[in-house]
Formats: structure tokens, sequence, C-alpha cells
């Protein structure tokens, strides 16, 4: 097996911590990290392995994928896969897995954190004391949460664990999903609205839909200047969901009163970026959910599903299954004769 270069060192140390890839030593299965710091997997790395477990934003197209059929699983470490081509994966059986799960309440607390600090201009104050801007205090007086509105674009699993958790703050909660959440809504205490409604009546807006060609710029120009002056916009989903330009413009002249960011356009967020200059707004790494227990709770989802398919069992999270039968079998199918790497 293999793992991808970009978040991890060689001797297996990654910068999510440890992700206990000893589990799959114990397991019986070799495992190396990759020599080369990729932005899309080659053919040629990959030759030879069985699975390759991708940690970073690391890219799995059709030319990815070797031509001897060897390859059999891509495993993501998270919930994404817009980087992963899964039709081609299926199309040349590769299994591709996530871990849903785990990542729920880790980024679904992490929007609970940028809610609290929106709303009390947290970074801004703590800006203003460092940098011996004291007196402009007055000038940043926080919104309060009493009686406010958050509406959730994406009632997907970390959407309804944050409407959970807004419940529980005694807030409103609407909310807008491009398919039917209406179970999943009345359960969870949301009020579904059209994506319009949702931006014309919430004082925080929280962005949590997968990333795909149906969301691009999903939230543009006509989208942000539905959303109130005083109101506040989060997205922990992908940068490519919301036009950044457009937020940026309306966040410096007042028509949007502040942002919560872990993801962006391009990553890093370029130096030169109008979102840094701006009070207004909170920028987060593309990491703001990475504690002890999301580490411990993905790692524990990655390694059983890397595990159960060199077994020849189903994973308990698949991206592209229902899989054509004989994928699973295929862990064991020649044991005696190579390293399952």
């Amino acid at each position: 097996m293999l793992v991808t270069r970009g978040y991890a060192e060689p001797d297996g140390s990654t910068v999510f911590g440890d992700i206990e890839l000893s589990r799959l030593t114990d397991a019986g299965l070799a495992w190396r990290v990759l020599d080369d710091e990729v932005e899309e997997l080659r053919a040629d790395q990959l030759e030879g392995a069985d699975a390759v477990l991708v940690l970073g934003p690391e890219r799995v197209s059709a030319a990815s994928i070797p031509a001897s059929g060897r390859l059999r699983h891509v495993a993501r470490f998270g919930a994404g896969f817009d980087a992963v081509d899964i039709d081609a994966c299926a199309r040349r059986g590769v299994l591709v897995t996530n871990t849903p799960e785990a990542v729920r309440r880790p980024v679904a607390d992490s929007v609970i954190a940028l809610l609290y600090a929106l709303s009390h201009n947290l970074v801004i104050k703590d800006r203003l004391v460092r940098e011996g801007r004291w007196t402009e205090r007055r000038e940043w007086r926080g919104s309060g949460l009493t009686g406010a509105t958050v509406g959730i674009v994406g009632l997907g699993g970390i959407g309804l664990e944050s409407a959970r958790r807004a419940r529980a703050q005694g807030l409103r909660v609407l909310g807008y999903n491009r398919s039917d959440r209406g179970r999943e809504a009345a359960e969870f205490g949301i009020e579904l609205r059209s994506l319009e409604g949702v931006l014309a009546e919430s004082d925080y807006v929280v962005v949590t839909v997968a990333a795909n060609s149906g969301t691009r710029r999903l939230i543009g120009e006509r989208e942000l200047s539905l959303m109130r002056p005083t109101a506040r916009l989060i997205n922990v989903a992908r940068g490519a969901v919301i036009d950044e330009e457009a937020l940026a413009a309306r966040l410096s002249d007042g028509r949007l009163a502040g942002a919560g960011l872990d993801v962006f356009t391009e990553e890093p967020l370029e130096a030169d970026s109008p979102l840094i200059a701006l009070d207004n707004v909170i920028l987060a790494p593309h990491s703001l959910c990475w504690t002890d227990q999301y580490t411990a709770a993905v790692s524990v989802s990655v390694m059983a599903s890397l595990i159960a398919v060199s077994r020849g069992e189903r994973p308990a999270e698949t991206v592209n299954g229902p899989f054509p039968q004989g994928i699973w079998g295929h862990g064991n199918e020649h044991d005696d004769e190579r390293d399952r790497t």
C-alpha cells in the first residue's frame, strides 16, 4: 500500500499527527510513503500497489490508474473526494472510500467555533490588543446570537450535525439541500427553504455542500446580493463553491458584515488576496477541525477500510459502490505470491 507524500514524511509521520499506520503493519500489510510530492498522482508512482491512501489534496485522474489493473482501492483521509475521478475509478474497477462519519463532529465543532468568533468579533479584538489599537474596540461590538437565525446550505452529515449543535444553542435553523431532506429536517428541527430563502432570511449562512460540478460557484454575486448587510457567511465546504472575488468585494465595502473561511479557491491562499487585509474576516488554513479527536476518528475509519478491502471484505464507507462483484475477493487473490502495498 502507498501513502501520498504531500502530508506525510517517509517515516509515516503526518501533518495530522500519528494516523496509526502501525494498524496496517499489524494486519500484515506492507506500506510506504511515496517519494515525490505531486499535485496529480501518476500511474508510474502507483504501479505495483493494491491501494493508495490519499492524505492531502492530491488528484486521482483516469491517467493516475496503472494499466496493470492491480490497483483496487483509493482511500481518502477525510470526507471530500472532489479531487478523485470517481467515474474513472469505477470504470477501472477501483474502489474509492472516504471517512464521512469520522469528520462530521469535528467539522461541525468548527462551524460553531466560527459562529461564536464572528458574533463576538473575536479575532479582530485579539488584534486590537496585540497592535495597541485598544481605543478602536468601540467600533467592533458583537452582534450577539440570541434570537439569531442560522441558515445551512447543504444538509449532508456535516450540515445536519451543525444544525444539531445550533439548535442546542437555542438558535433558529433554516436549511437548503438540492435533494429532498424533509425527513431529516423534521428530525433536526430545520425549517426548509429555497437557497434564495436561506440567504435572505439568515443572520449567519453556513456552507457545507459537497464540491462537484453542480455546486461550483453555487453562491455567486447574485446569491450574495440576497444576504443582509448585517449577515455573516461561514464556509467549511470548498472554496470553489463561492465566488471569492465577489465575496471579498462585499466584505470590503460593507455590503456583508463578515465571514469565517476555512477553505479557498486556491490553497494556500495567495499572499495578495484581498481577504487577508480585511478585519471582518476570520481565515483558517483548511485545518480548523484538525484536533486530536479528528485524527483519531479519521484514522480508525480509513485504516478499517484499507484492512477490510485487503481481506476481501466490504468496507463501511464507499463512494462508488455498490461495486461489480469480484473486487471484494481481490485482496486475498495472490496473498502467497506478493506483498500487499
